[in-house]
Parts: structure tokens; C-alpha cells; sequence
């Protein structure tokens, strides 16, 4: 474990100034790493190291210390990425008060009953306190946006409200912040993405259930500028809603101000990790972060979700990209070249809703009409072009390898492919895939020799 943390350390070290948080002994927070990094600015900012500014580190652990109880398990907002001197964090969602009276010593069951005002003074001191120091260390860390993952409003458990979020919060605690409501299936769902042969196309999460209840809520001037058709959530396979969040993710920290972003969901150790890892290897693909890293230590920096280093295939199109410019003449004039019939399906048609907000919920239960997951064609609201179909959705399978159709694959296209092509060796060879049901073709095994061939295994190891 202390090698692993060295080397993680060596690794962000080549590209940022950093200051530690010590959780030596799981003080702070018993799931976050013994020695959490803060990154404090770029090793090319020659000014700021040339005149020795320094986080103030101290002030932040305070904070951190004063912050955690606000939150699901301890898990603190933690900055992760540093990208254009903003901040992207990451944390679980706010602790409901079974877990904060719990954490306290305060004995909730014994204190009263809900209708004794002494007892409501009391639970909202503590939320204002506890809260108030989470709100604190998200403004000393510059975040004003906040986007939450769940696809409830409040987690509850045998009856009982165990989590909240910043969006259901009643004393409005959070109102200047800018919350984004995402709601994005849970790691439950993808037992289905496994049981379907690791096939993510096609695969769409059940919104009618009981305990979701969360809309898409996406303020307008996000919702407005991407050119995505976001009534049409709910029919989204995981490719496709996948893309458009961190298409969404994306946009958000390319504005033109110096906030930072939040990324929660319940316990934030599924969701939140997959799209921040999403966001650390897009950014990198782009030169935009880690510049020095190579795809193997950018794989080593990375959390290892199977989901999340198999969908780089589908991010590798410079319509991910964090830089808006062209890398090469060449791809230049492969652009030109491009049929014109190519842009005519790339129009959408325009969103109308309130000036500042736009909320999407459960559909109307007279129009679920909706056919079998498997059969559906998808919706007309694809963001993409058919040539970059090609490209993007080409072939469902997990190993498949990447499509290379087109002549002049960009840099981006190249480096995220490397990652991918290195993680899946490595999984093949010590993990493997297993298919869930017998295939008449073979397909599973095929194609894992086909992408053991792709990457010089050739049946080194047996793969199941």
C-alpha cells in the first residue's frame, strides 16, 4: 500500500505542486486514501513558484475536519482534478440525521418526540452547523457547482430518510450554489450490463421504480448550449446517457469563470468516481491535464472500474473534447472532405421551458408505451452524425477493438485508445471476462482473442 501511494504521489508530483491532507490512520475519513492529495497549481506556473505560494494547508485540514461530519460516511467534498486553476471535487451526498446524530452521540430516539419545538431547534442548530462548515470548505475551494448523481431525492432504508442532498435541503442552506440534478443508475444497474455480456448499447434503466424520484433539473444556460435534446432522458441507453453527462460535465468546467465543480452521489464510490475518472482521462486525452503522464500511468492513477475504461471507446470524437481547436492540418482536411449530407441529421430541434430552469421527471404513465430495452431503436436525439456513429458506437462488444475508420485518428482518439487497449491486456490477463450465458458463436471467447491478439497476449493466459 505505501508503494502504491508513493508511486500516486511520484505521478502527480511531475505536473503539480501539491500539499497533503494526512489521514494517517483513517482520522478524517476511514474510505479516503492515508495521504489525500490538495493540488495547488501547475509546475509550469512559473510565477506562482517562483514566489512561494503555499495553500494554506492548515486552514484546509481545519476545514476538512470540521466538514466531514456533514456528509454520507465522512466522505468530505475532497478536490481531485485541477484543471485551468478550478477545482473538480468529488464527496458522498449530505448525511441525513440518523447517520449525523449517530456521529455526534446525540441519541435521537430518546431526545423527544418530532413535534417538540425544543427538539426541532435543536436538529436545525446542528444542521446549520454542521452544514455551514461543508458550505465553507466548498467556497474556500471556489465551487459553485454541484452535480448530483442520484436518482433519489432523499435515500431511505426501512422507512427512515438515511441520506438528503443539497436540492431537497429545507433551510434552502444551498441556494447560492448552481445544483444540477443528473439522476444516473446506481452500481446495482450494471449487474444488467454484465448479465448482458458487458454490452452497455441497448441497455436502459427501469425509471418507473418506486424509490426514483429525483428529476433531471439542469439550469438553462447549460441546457441551452450543448445541443442535446434532454426531455428524452429517460429513453437514453447507458452509451448515450453516459456521453451526454459528461458532455454536460465537461461543459460546465470549460466556463468562463474561475468556479469549481462538485461531483456527488450517495456514498460517492460508484457514480462519482466513474465520471471523475471519466473527466481526469478526457482531460488528459486533450492535453489539458497530467500533460507528462503516459496511458499506462495515467491507468495507474486512475480508479479501476471495468464500465469506465471500456466506454473510453465511445468518448474518443473531438466533440469530447475540452479544446476546441484542430491538431492537425490533415484533420482539417478530412473534415472538408466529409460528405454534406453528414451535417444535415446533426440539427436539434430547440428546448422550451421556464427562463431559469429546466425540470424533467417521470414520463406520464398513459405514454410509457415504450418498447423492450433490447428492440428500441434509438431516438432521433442522437447527438451524432452518422460518420462519427462509425466511430463512436461502433460494435457492442466490451474487447472489441477500436474502430480505426477513419484515416487521420486524432490525437485524443489515439491516447484514450492506449489506455483502453492496456487496461483491457491487463484485466485479460489476470481477471478475464466470464459471459453470463452460454453463446451458439462464441462471441465472448472470440473477441477476447481477438483483442489478445490485439495486444500481443495471443493466449499467453487462459481467458474465461
Amino acid at each position: 500500500m505505501k508503494r502504491i501511494e508513493k508511486h500516486c504521489l511520484e505521478l502527480f508530483g511531475r505536473d503539480y505542486k501539491y500539499s497533503i491532507i494526512h489521514n494517517s490512520n483513517g482520522e478524517v475519513c476511514g474510505h479516503y486514501p492515508r495521504q489525500i492529495v490538495f493540488l495547488e497549481f501547475e509546475r509550469t506556473d512559473v510565477e506562482r513558484d517562483r514566489s512561494g505560494t503555499k495553500a494554506q494547508i492548515n486552514k484546509l485540514q481545519d476545514l476538512v475536519n470540521r466538514s466531514k461530519l456533514a456528509r454520507c460516511r465522512g466522505r468530505f467534498v475532497c478536490p481531485v482534478i485541477l484543471y485551468n486553476g478550478k477545482h473538480v471535487c468529488r464527496s458522498s451526498t449530505l448525511a441525513g440525521w440518523g447517520e449525523l446524530y449517530g456521529r455526534t452521540g446525540y441519541n435521537y430516539i430518546f431526545s423527544g418526540k418530532d413535534e417538540d419545538n425544543d427538539v426541532r431547534n435543536r436538529d436545525s442548530q446542528l444542521f446549520d452547523k454542521v452544514r455551514g462548515h461543508d458550505i465553507k470548505l466548498l467556497r474556500y475551494l471556489s465551487v459553485h457547482y454541484i452535480c448530483d448523481l442520484m436518482v433519489e431525492n432523499k435515500k431511505v432504508k426501512f422507512g427512515l430518510n438515511v441520506t438528503s442532498s443539497e436540492k431537497v435541503d429545507k433551510a434552502q442552506r444551498y441556494a447560492d450554489f448552481t445544483l444540477l440534478s443528473v439522476p444516473y443508475p446506481g452500481c446495482e444497474f450494471f449487474k444488467e450490463y454484465k448479465d448482458r455480456d458487458y454490452t452497455a448499447e441497448g441497455l436502459i434503466f427501469n425509471w418507473n421504480q418506486d424509490y426514483v424520484d429525483a428529476p433531471l433539473t439542469i439550469p438553462l444556460c447549460f441546457s441551452q448550449n450543448l445541443n442535446i435534446d434532454w426531455t428524452q432522458y429517460q429513453s437514453w441507453d447507458l452509451v448515450e446517457q453516459t456521453q451526454n453527462y459528461l458532455k454536460l460535465l465537461l461543459h460546465i468546467i470549460n466556463r468562463n469563470d474561475d468556479s469549481g465543480l462538485l461531483v456527488h452521489c450517495i456514498s460517492g464510490w460508484d457514480r462519482t468516481p466513474l465520471f471523475v475518472s471519466l473527466l481526469r482521462l478526457s482531460l488528459w486525452a486533450d492535453g489539458a491535464v497530467h500533460v507528462s503522464l503516459e496511458p499506462a500511468e495515467m491507468l495507474y492513477l486512475t480508479i479501476i472500474f471495468f464500465f469506465c475504461f471500456n466506454f473510453l471507446k465511445h468518448i474518443v470524437s473531438e466533440k469530447f473534447s475540452a479544446v476546441k481547436k484542430q491538431r492537425y492540418v490533415l484533420g482539417v482536411i478530412y473534415f472538408l472532405l466529409l460528405p454534406m449530407g453528414c451535417f444535415s441529421n446533426c440539427r436539434r430541434k430547440s428546448i422550451t421551458s421556464s427562463p431559469q430552469m429546466v425540470v424533467w421527471n417521470k414520463t406520464n404513465p398513459l405514454d410509457e408505451q415504450l418498447a423492450h430495452p433490447l428492440s428500441e431503436a434509438r431516438s432521433s436525439s442522437s447527438s451524432s452524425c452518422q460518420s462519427e456513429q462509425d466511430v463512436i458506437r461502433t460494435g457492442s462488444s466490451p474487447l472489441a477493438v477500436p474502430s480505426r475508420r477513419r484515416p487521420f485518428p486524432s490525437e485524443r482518439q489515439v491516447r484514450l485508445e492506449a489506455v483502453r487497449e492496456i487496461f483491457l491486456a491487463a484485466y485479460s490477463s489476470t481477471i478475464g471476462l466470464k459471459s453470463s450465458a452460454p453463446s451458439p458463436t462464441g462471441a465472448i471467447s472470440g473477441l477476447l482473442e481477438q483483442i489478445a491478439r490485439g495486444v500481443g497476449l495471443r493466449g499467453t493466459n487462459a481467458i474465461v
